[in-house]
């Protein structure tokens, strides 16, 4: 493996964690309806757990509300019984053919215990960036031990390793900062 070889695959590898953060903070409330809050509900459909946004159409036609337009009628009972289940705190309601989720008002207090997951999540996401990057030294470290590259190549290597370990946790800041403005702003 080249040293080439092995930022290409840090670089990589930091760029995926920063897509699961993006993912990870989606699924926490800001105050506002958003469909990806129910990327993680699953449902029972003819034996097996599937996502609900497989066996249903999720949108928000108002910003305090979730639409749920199952794709079979006999969904409903399930969909509402998963939502129920989650972690999310939400009452479904619905008509029998469509189900309404009214997102209530977040509370001070709310709004300060979703900024800390927030943190807390971010948090991870910089142990796997640092980790990306010991990871990645120690490759080119292996290659110095072997010979196939010199004491100069190696110094380099890790400093550009540490400059993109250093822009990647700069995203993961603008990322949480951004999603903290979220959570804090009252509409």
């Amino acid at each position: 493996m080249t040293i080439a070889e092995i930022q290409d695959n840090a670089k990589t590898k930091m760029s995926k964690t920063k897509d699961v953060l993006r993912s990870d903070l989606m699924a926490i409330r800001a105050g506002r309806a958003n469909p990806q809050l129910l990327d993680r509900i699953t449902v029972d459909y003819y034996g097996s757990q599937t996502p609900l946004k497989s066996v249903a159409n999720i949108s928000a036609p108002e910003p305090r509300v979730l639409q749920i337009n199952p794709f079979e009628a006999r969904l409903v009972k399930e969909i509402s019984r998963a939502i129920q289940a989650s972690d999310l705190g939400l009452t479904p309601s619905n008509d029998g053919k469509v189900i309404r989720l009214m997102l209530p008002e977040l509370t001070e207090e709310r709004r300060k215990d979703l900024t800390k997951l927030v943190r807390k999540t971010s948090e991870e996401s910089k142990v796997a960036i640092r980790s990306i990057r010991r990871d990645a030294v120690d490759q080119v470290k292996k290659l110095k031990k072997n010979g196939e590259i010199t004491e100069d190549d190696q110094k380099k290597a890790e400093e550009q390793i540490q400059k993109l370990t250093d822009a990647n946790i700069k995203d993961i800041d603008k990322i949480t900062a951004d999603k903290e403005k979220e959570i804090m702003e009252v509409r």
